[in-house]
Order: C-alpha cells, then structure tokens, then sequence
C-alpha cells in the first residue's frame, strides 16, 4: 500500500493525504495535492527499515513537501526468513 504524507511544519511524514495500491496513482495524487517540482525514490537499508521503498518530495530549491511511503512484506521462503 502507497501512502502520501504532506509536511505539516514540524514532520515530514505529517499529515496523511491518502492511500493507494499503485505507485503511479500515488505520485498523481501527490502532484495535485502536494504539488512537488522533483521526487527522488530511495529503498531504506538500514536494518530498522529494511522493506521500506520511500519517495521524497521536494520544491524545486530542495525543500521538502512530503513523502510517499511503501511497506514491503517479505515473502515466504526468503533466505532472510529462515531460523536455521
């Protein structure tokens, strides 16, 4: 599930504007709402937040609208489920 979070003056991942299931209907919601000029899509690597794929949200100064959100699942029989 996508999520789009506007910044609210305090967080970045603020005020949640809504949800959806395809990347692409995220990021036209995000453009009418938020109105960003750039979006850059990173996967978070850190243990903490392994399976997260964000997309931040920026003016076209850098300064930072908002974020849409993906939480990954990790599938049955990765490597990294086992307890071997």
């Amino acid at each position: 599930m996508w999520k789009v979070y506007k910044y609210n003056g305090h967080y970045i991942q603020g005020d949640l504007v809504s949800e959806h299931t395809t990347e692409s209907a995220a990021l036209n919601k995000a453009k009418k709402k938020i109105n960003y000029s750039r979006a850059v899509k990173s996967k978070l690597p850190t243990f903490k937040q392994r399976g997260k794929i964000v997309i931040w949200l920026d003016r076209e100064d850098g300064t930072p609208m908002g974020v849409i959100v993906k939480k990954t699942r990790k599938k049955k029989g990765d490597a990294t489920a086992s307890t071997e």
